[in-house]
């Protein structure tokens, strides 16, 4: 914020933890039509990558790979993440490795479900 040069300046701490907080909460926006939980909850979300220049990478997998809407989900989770403004280039990756499991949901998820 001192730096007045137009070269990009790494986000500070402060930065990052607040897109962090607008990314989980566009996460929490997007469920899976099969299971009355948003995917952040269900553990969905293996990794987020934020550039100094606000692009965002983000490598999530489904349920279950024959999943109805493994089209489609990608779409949406860049579609929430994309209302989030100055963002750069929004980039979702589907991935199936390590294959999802009911473990990686959280605490909340399970009660929702009824897993205890």
């Amino acid at each position: 914020m001192d730096d007045a040069t137009p070269s990009v300046t790494p986000l500070s701490q402060t930065e990052l933890d607040k897109l962090t907080d607008l990314l989980i909460e566009k996460f929490k926006t997007v469920f899976d039509p099969e299971i009355p939980v948003d995917i952040y909850e269900l553990g969905l979300i293996y990794k987020v990558d934020v550039s100094d220049t606000k692009d965002v990478a983000i490598d999530m997998t489904l349920t279950a790979p024959g999943c109805p809407v493994a089209g489609e989900m990608p779409g949406w989770v860049e579609d929430a993440v994309r209302e989030i403004p100055d963002l750069g280039k929004v980039k979702v990756d589907l991935v199936f490795d390590p294959p999802w499991d009911p473990s990686r949901m959280s605490d909340e998820a399970k009660l929702q479900l009824n897993m205890f």
